[in-house]
């Protein structure tokens, strides 16, 4: 892999996805050829995920493609620093994440978050599960926080939610 340009690939696959995404072939499955595969593998990406960006960002704008590398690049680094390159074979079920209007500390949908930022760092939700889905983006919007910040912060934090907390607290007031 082409470490020095490695977004420019995840961009320019991402845009050739769109263009299929858009001309209503949403059979994600087929967008990808091996060297695509080996190429989001080598990112810690499933193809799921990226097509979960794309097709959001076709029907609604958003998260943009910026904020789609940016997010990669997080969990890239993790893959490459923490994880020694080695992927989980770990995955989070959609009914282990916490509900939807469980609260931490006042804030609505932080616990959810957490946990999906966590195993999206570790690449361990399952194909189903986005991280940066509408809920998410909500709850960054709300609380002025950049979706990659965040992972940012939940990595740095360790297992450590009151450091989270602070961290949204931090931002929500500013």
């Amino acid at each position: 892999m082409n470490h020095y340009q490695w977004d420019s690939t995840f961009t320019e696959l991402f845009e050739r996805c769109l263009v299929r995404y858009r001309s209503g072939d949403e059979d994600f499955t087929g967008y990808y050829s091996d060297d695509d595969l080996s190429f989001l593998c080598s990112i810690g990406y499933k193809p799921r995920e990226l097509f979960d960006f794309v097709e959001d960002f076709g029907d609604g704008g958003e998260p943009s493609l910026t904020t789609a590398v940016m997010i990669a690049s997080v969990r890239r680094d993790y893959l490459r620093f923490i994880m020694n390159g080695e992927l989980s074979s770990h995955e989070i079920q959609p009914d282990e994440l916490p509900g939807k209007s469980e609260e931490l500390e006042g804030f609505v949908w932080l616990p959810r978050i957490i946990r999906k930022a966590r195993g999206k760092l570790r690449g361990e939700l399952d194909p189903n599960i986005m991280f940066c889905c509408g809920g998410d983006r909500n709850f960054l919007r709300t609380n002025n926080i950049a979706p990659a910040d965040f992972l940012r912060a939940t990595w740095s934090s360790g297992d450590d939610d009151s450091k989270i907390v602070e961290f949204v607290r931090q931002h929500a007031g500013s």
